[in-house]
């Protein structure tokens, strides 16, 4: 197994609602022989979670934790001295039944296809050509009932059949956000590319345009996805499934991006 292969396990236990849990679980334990310090323990995790649970906290982590990119026009892009729009891949549903056995069952994940169509608008509204970058995630190897298609060709094929766009660079062979970078500017370089519209998830954005310098690319940030308040006050502050996801992606970058400071010195 290669050491990459542990990562989603790693990262997985440095986030909620894992982290946690093990803290409640931490708590109980030591609760047998110091029952106050136990129970706070317990108290704090639990509040913890209650907290990042909150679609607000995820609001005020994407503004606070890590840095901010405001959008981009089509205008300011079409000015630009960008010479393509790079997509970056953000997952598969690895099987969607519910487009019967005719279509491959591999479909984008919410992230992709959020960030599949916003590269193609952007294409059509400034007339550069797309390139997207995704693999199979380390977390996707050999996942029960997965697939061999790679990121690159689902988002390939979706946008052929949907939008009836071409993408002309294609890297299917990248795992994580660094060799998206790696590999994709090679191809790029290869057709004279040096500057490029990158296109990813607002919050995934810091990291991944670092690594896209650290590659030799100049780029100009095209967020989506942006994390912000979606109900009133109340409902922003009682925990919910969706407001724990969002932020745990918030926190998963903002320590991605972190570790990614400390390697590159």
């Amino acid at each position: 197994m290669e050491l990459g292969a542990l990562k989603p396990i790693f990262t997985n236990f440095a986030l909620p609602p894992t982290l946690m849990l093990l803290g409640a679980l931490v708590g109980l334990l030591l609760a047998m022989r110091h029952k106050r310090l136990g129970l706070s323990v317990v108290a704090i995790s639990f509040g913890a979670l209650w907290l990042v649970s909150c679609h607000g906290t995820a609001v005020w982590l994407a503004r606070h934790a890590v840095p901010q990119f405001e959008p981009i026009t089509a205008a300011a892009l079409k000015a630009s001295k960008a010479q393509a729009i790079v997509v970056l891949g953000g997952g598969l549903l690895p099987n969607a039944p519910e487009y019967g056995a005719a279509e491959p069952r591999a479909q984008p994940n919410s992230h992709t296809a959020q960030r599949l169509r916003y590269g193609v608008w952007l294409s059509r509204q400034t007339g550069l050509p797309v390139g997207f970058a995704g693999g199979l995630g380390w977390g996707a190897l050999g996942s029960p009932g997965g697939t061999n298609e790679s990121e690159a060709a689902v988002a390939a094929r979706v946008a052929l059949q949907d939008y009836g766009v071409t993408l002309r660079w294609l890297d299917a062979q990248s795992r994580d956000t660094q060799e998206n970078a790696q590999m994709m500017s090679n191809l790029l370089k290869k057709d004279g590319v040096q500057q490029i519209a990158l296109v990813t998830s607002a919050w995934h954005m810091p990291r991944s345009v670092m690594a896209f310098e650290r590659a030799g690319m100049r780029v100009l940030p095209a967020p989506t996805g942006y994390t912000l308040a979606e109900q009133n006050s109340l409902m922003e502050w009682l925990p919910s499934g969706q407001g724990l996801l969002a932020s745990r992606w918030v926190i998963r970058e903002w320590l991605g991006l972190l570790v990614a400071r400390a390697a590159g010195g």
